[in-house]
């Protein structure tokens, strides 16, 4: 998962101008029959493990997707075959442009006062080092924020250190507080003279596996080195400032960026029986970071949203509408295959019933949040009645639906958030870590349960989602 912020409101209110055409425009209810066979399907669902065979098969054939590299080419490939192996009516690919990164090598180590070894690895979209690295002394900052609040030129020639901690929340929700640090240290540091930036990983983790992630430069300031410590080594860090004495440290990163290149969106379909031509879109990205297999990130969200799809396909009676399942490209390094998607599906947006993506890792589903028209709020507590046995609690009416489904959700598309209990997704989110031990099977079966009854139910509802007039 990359950046994780919402479509500002002002473009969210300006994209909202899609017609639908007076038959779409009624309330929406779900029909007895539906409700009955939702529980059917989430019995089979909890007693599937497919969504965890297709994870395995990903991470194992697979591993890891870096947007661009030879692994996302690979990505690419294995889901066309999977999905067309699964039974899906129509399977194809659409194309993404995006930038091409390398991570290369990173290496850092103190020098005063006492020197000790730092693990790193370099922010996505980082410079290298001049050849054989630099060393200068660190300037120490709190957060973001102290960072910003430095003079002009007061960071001349000195390594800019960012330490804000991120902390364990169950929703994930302080991870859009320090994420910031991430994305705009360098250009800050850069503003006031320094030579790179070392951040504390933004995670919640002890280990020393250094947390990676894009970054971002700004236009006019100059392009410097950024790299992620581990949290222990940030820790470390830290203890040497208060010794009082000048911390200098040696860092070295390798990394390269090519021409734009391109990879793809892979878009497969369960075709409805009585209106084939409205879309129930259930996503998830199949990129991933280089540094781990890419297992609960987002592996697990491509194994739920498929395994939940071909379980509907095999109930007695195809589903009402299209159930369209997308596996989008270049999700970590800023949302490009979804908003790729989004430009080729302009003109068929207006019939995008419903849409929600798995993007949190494998945690339970705990919470179900809607953002539906005032008309068909009461649709929720039919959501509600056939997800309670899961455990799953109601929420509010603001769901985000997830980090690729934001431009459908500017364009007036009706979202879900299927909420996951991330309270340690953060301990492994973009680490060496990330790997296929970390997935209990039952709780992906129960996850895959909740998008299976949610994509069915909306698929099933007679009328539709949208505030009327929309």
């Amino acid at each position: 998962m990359g950046v994780k912020g919402l479509v500002s409101k002002g473009l969210l209110l300006a994209c909202l101008v899609l017609p639908l055409s007076p038959a779409l425009a009624e309330p929406a209810r779900i029909p007895d029959t539906a409700m009955a066979l939702a529980a059917e399907l989430r019995k089979r669902a909890l007693d599937s493990r497919l969504s965890y065979e297709i994870v395995e098969s990903l991470t194992t054939e697979v591993g890891p997707r870096l947007p661009g590299s030879p692994g996302d080419a690979a990505a690419v490939a294995w889901a066309e075959a999977k999905l067309a192996a699964l039974g899906f009516d129509r399977v194809w690919t659409e194309p993404v442009t995006i930038p091409a990164w390398e991570r290369g090598q990173a290496h850092a180590h103190t020098t005063s006062p006492f020197p000790q070894p730092l693990h790193v690895t370099a922010l996505g979209n980082s410079v290298p080092t001049p050849d054989g690295g630099l060393q200068a002394e660190v300037a120490f900052f709190p957060s973001l924020e102290a960072l910003q609040a430095a003079p002009p030129d007061s960071l001349a020639g000195k390594v800019a250190y960012v330490g804000q901690r991120m902390w364990k929340t169950q929703d994930g929700s302080s991870y859009g507080a320090v994420v910031p640090m991430r994305s705009k240290g360098a250009a800050e540091a850069a503003k006031r003279g320094a030579v790179a930036v070392l951040i504390r990983s933004v995670g919640t983790d002890s280990r020393r596996f250094p947390h990676t992630g894009v970054m971002s430069y700004a236009e006019g300031v100059p392009r410097i080195p950024v790299a992620a410590l581990s949290n222990p080594d940030a820790d470390q860090l830290e203890r040497l400032a208060r010794y009082g004495k000048p911390v200098k440290v040696h860092l070295d990163l390798t990394p390269r960026t090519g021409p734009a290149t391109q990879t793809r969106n892979v878009i497969a379909e369960i075709r409805g029986r009585e209106k084939p031509e409205e879309i129930i879109l259930i996503g998830a990205h199949l990129d991933s970071w280089d540094l781990g297999t890419g297992a609960v990130d987002d592996g697990a969200g491509v194994g739920v949203v498929t395994a939940a799809a071909r379980l509907i396909r095999d109930l007695p009676q195809r589903p009402r509408r299209t159930i369209r399942v997308v596996l989008f490209a270049a999700e970590e390094i800023g949302l490009l295959g979804a908003k790729a998607y989004a430009a080729a599906h302009a003109d068929e947006l207006p019939r995008h019933m419903l849409a929600t993506e798995a993007d949190f890792g494998a945690g339970r589903v705990w919470r179900l949040e809607t953002r539906f028209g005032p008309e068909s709020l009461p649709l929720a507590d039919r959501f509600m009645s056939a997800l309670m046995p899961l455990g799953i609690a109601k929420g509010g009416n603001e769901a985000h639906g997830g980090p690729d489904i934001g431009p459908l959700r500017a364009a007036g598309v009706p979202v879900i958030t299927l909420t996951q209990d991330g309270t340690d997704y953060f301990d492994l989110h973009h680490t060496a870590d990330d790997t296929l031990d970390k997935i209990d099977p039952a709780a992906l079966a129960q996850v895959t349960a909740a998008y299976a009854v949610a994509a069915y139910l909306a698929a099933e509802m007679e009328g539709n989602l949208r505030p009327a007039g929309e």
